[in-house]
């Protein structure tokens, strides 16, 4: 049994309302952030500038990578598409990590000769705005994120949670220096930006990659499954429980033991209520159940 169509396509609704979203603002602030770095010049503007145009390109790919993951299982996937997910998260990972390098370098190179700064309160708008723009984004994200379970939606949060610094660091590098003359704060705030950008691309990374080698479900979810298991009537023991995730998608094999003298009729009723529980308890499983007698 898999989770009601009506509840999956509520989902996928939600998912592409996110990533819909995600791409609408990182254009927007691309557009500001070009503008903002003529005016200024600012390094930390430009690291900013610089994430931004690569979560573009993200969000784009994730918003693709939505849609291709709601398509229905086909004669070629049987078990669906979902594990393009965890293909478009790992992409975004390695992304993150290239846009850091660049960023970190610039940086350093300008740590002993930092130049001079224009326009510092048209950057400050710029970076005020887009941190509130940012935040809401965020907030959205956070919220179907946790109501659907979308990899995608998860990473490209990442993606944009790590933003909410290097926007702040700008904001603080332009007012520094145009308020006390602190040019060093330009590149020492961008170095600290490329270390969050690189924490979250390692987090995005390991889960997509864990993901791709069918990595079992999370501590907590066998917990779940293993505490319905025990707490089902007529359920006698259960062994070979096996998980694995492919995006969203949690897949559940297990083996009960049931009394051997149960008419089929009554043993598929236990397995079928075991299953309709298992995916009240975890709306993105597909659950397969074996019944052995004992």
């Amino acid at each position: 049994m898999s989770p009601p169509s009506s509840h999956l396509r509520a989902f996928h609704r939600l998912n592409l309302y996110a990533g819909a979203a995600s791409v609408g603002v990182a254009a927007t602030l691309v557009a500001l952030k070009l503008w903002a770095l003529g005016e200024t010049g600012a390094l930390s503007v430009a690291a900013s500038l610089a994430d931004s145009a690569l979560d573009l390109v993200a969000s784009l790919a994730a918003l693709m990578g939505i849609r291709y993951a709601a398509k229905p299982p086909d004669d070629d996937h049987s078990f669906g598409h979902t594990s393009i997910e965890d293909l478009v998260a790992l992409g975004q990972a390695l992304i993150v990590t290239a846009s850091a390098g660049l960023i970190g370098w610039t940086a350093l190179s300008r740590l002993g000769t930092p130049p001079a700064l224009a326009s510092e309160d048209v950057g400050i708008a710029v970076m005020l705005f887009s941190l509130a723009l940012t935040a809401g984004l965020v907030l959205w994200q956070t919220h179907v994120a946790r109501r659907t379970g979308s990899k995608i939606v998860a990473a490209d949060r990442l993606h944009y949670l790590s933003d909410l610094w290097p926007n702040l660091g700008a904001m603080i590098a332009l007012y520094g220096a145009s308020r006390f003359g602190l040019l060093w704060l330009d590149p020492v705030l961008a170095l600290l930006a490329c270390g969050l950008l690189l924490s979250g691309a390692r987090r995005i990374g390991i889960d997509a990659w864990d993901a791709l080698m069918d990595r079992q479900a999370s501590d907590p979810d066998i917990a779940r499954i293993e505490r319905l298991l025990r707490a089902t009537p007529g359920v006698l023991g259960f062994h070979d429980l096996r998980t694995r995730t492919a995006g969203a998608r949690l897949f559940v094999q297990v083996h009960v033991e049931l009394d051997g003298d149960l008419p089929l009729r009554d043993a598929h009723a236990i397995a079928a209520h075991l299953k309709r529980a298992l995916i009240a308890e975890l709306p993105q499983a597909d659950v397969i159940i074996h019944q052995d007698p004992v």
